[in-house]
């Protein structure tokens, strides 16, 4: 069966970065009929919070996107240190005991002679007499994962054919001085544990893969079928806009105020070969859902694609569904009042400055100029409740009565009646407006 899983570190917020990787890796367990694992990669204890953790549960939970199984590295410490015990017995783990500045040095010293600054397996060398004379010294040893020397090959699902030299790369850190992982050796023990059929990730991970698969069969498994994205990059080619783009998913939610699949219609379609557009839920994208569309060029993320898909999404939405978000803001002015602004909205919470408009008080915006007309606007205000209807028979009484039209006409009515030079059709709002306030308005009455 497909399993795939995402796996963010509670170290920081859910990002639109991360976020496209989790909406890959959904809609490919759902579209296959498998499994979506959610793995907290909490094994720097000194930085992951439950807090962040309980924020990356919200948040994908708020963009409906659920998880099938889920678990805590930091729950799982006996199980990279057998496959830790098993590496070094192999003689595939070893320990080396040069500080960061003695690494760095010889890194400069290789690149000043023309070299790759590639680890130079110095460590192999020592004998255990100075091995003891180092940890003598208070050493303490950091652990290399020893690669193989020879090309890694896979068929990876975005990116086609990928060959990674293994003599170019430095044996990789598996096991700090302090004794903690680095992330390397306990995910490829978790993907084996879970039984992982394929990994999507970013593709600044497809090097990583490649001293992976070493290690997947180091530890007698085969390793799982790759697939590795393009990164998100700006509207401009550049880096993520710290406006938006760099937010965290609670930041978009709470504080830009942008429904959930918005964000998922975007990230699900960015750097595919299909129309960016909205969907009404995950579930509609599962039918065209396909990672070979996916290009490798980077995906620009344009916050103004964003908002037109929010709001194509708010125009279309029946009032039940929003029905209680806005009575929260103090803006359920009723279905009427949402079939008749909904498609003004960019967010939702713009209907609160039109339930205002609708309820006030407003200070109409009355030039001396206009004051005549406005009184005669007042007089001549249909009999009755007002309708769809009464806007057009008022206007078209007015023009024959003053003379007036166009721009001169409808103006002065508008900004009577909202104190607002823009806004909804006032066909619309004159009905909601109701009667008492527009003469109130139309008066010059704050109301």
């Amino acid at each position: 069966m497909t399993k795939v899983r995402f796996a963010p570190s509670p170290t920081g917020k859910l990002h639109v970065g991360n976020v496209r990787t989790a909406i890959f890796n959904y809609l490919f367990a759902k579209k296959a009929g498998g499994t979506f694992l959610l793995r907290i990669d909490d094994t720097d204890t000194e930085r992951s919070t439950k807090a962040y953790e309980d924020g990356i549960r919200e948040d994908l939970t708020w963009l409906g996107i659920s998880w099938d199984e889920t678990f805590k590295q930091s729950e799982r410490f006996d199980l990279y240190e057998a496959a830790a015990a098993r590496l070094r017995a192999d003689g595939l783990l070893y320990p080396c005991y040069e500080t960061g500045d003695e690494l760095d040095r010889k890194r400069k010293l290789q690149m000043k002679n023309g070299r790759p600054p590639v680890y130079d397996r110095a460590a192999l060398e020592l004998t255990d007499a100075q091995k003891a004379a180092l940890e003598a010294e208070g050493r303490r040893p950091h652990w290399r994962f020893k690669l193989s020397g020879n090309p890694v090959v896979w068929e990876d699902m975005v990116r086609g054919h990928v060959s990674i030299e293994t003599t170019s790369l430095s044996d990789p850190i598996l096991i700090r001085e302090d004794g903690s992982y680095l992330y390397t050796l306990p995910s490829v023990v978790d993907d084996i544990d879970a039984k992982i059929t394929h990994i999507i990730r970013g593709e600044d991970h497809t090097t990583n893969s490649g001293a992976q698969i070493e290690i997947f069969e180091a530890l007698g498994s085969a390793a799982p079928i790759f697939g590795h994205q393009a990164l998100l990059v700006g509207a401009d080619g550049g880096k993520l806009s710290k406006r938006i783009g760099s937010l965290g998913i609670s930041d978009i939610r709470d504080v830009e105020g942008y429904e959930p699949m918005a964000v998922i219609s975007l990230l699900a379609k960015l750097g595919t070969s299909d129309p960016v557009d909205a969907f009404e839920t995950v579930e509609g994208l599962l039918e065209g859902f396909d990672l070979g569309k996916l290009s490798r060029s980077p995906a620009r993320f344009d916050p103004e694609d964003l908002k037109r898909i929010n709001a194509k999404l708010l125009h279309a939405k029946p009032y039940a569904e929003v029905k209680d978000r806005l009575a929260a803001m103090g803006a359920d002015g009723g279905e009427a009042f949402w079939n008749g602004v909904r498609s003004n909205l960019e967010r939702l919470s713009d209907a609160k400055a039109l339930a205002a408009l609708v309820s006030g008080p407003v200070t109409p915006v009355i030039a001396d100029e206009d004051a005549e007309f406005a009184a005669t606007a007042a007089e001549m205000l249909p009999a009755g409740d007002l309708d769809g209807t009464s806007w057009g028979a008022w206007t078209t009484a007015l023009k024959e009565a003053t003379g007036r039209k166009g721009k001169g006409l409808f103006m002065p009515l508008r900004l009577a009646l909202t104190g607002e030079a823009h806004g909804p059709e006032m066909a619309v709002m004159l009905p909601l407006i109701g009667r008492e306030r527009a003469i109130a308005r139309l008066k010059g009455e704050t109301a």
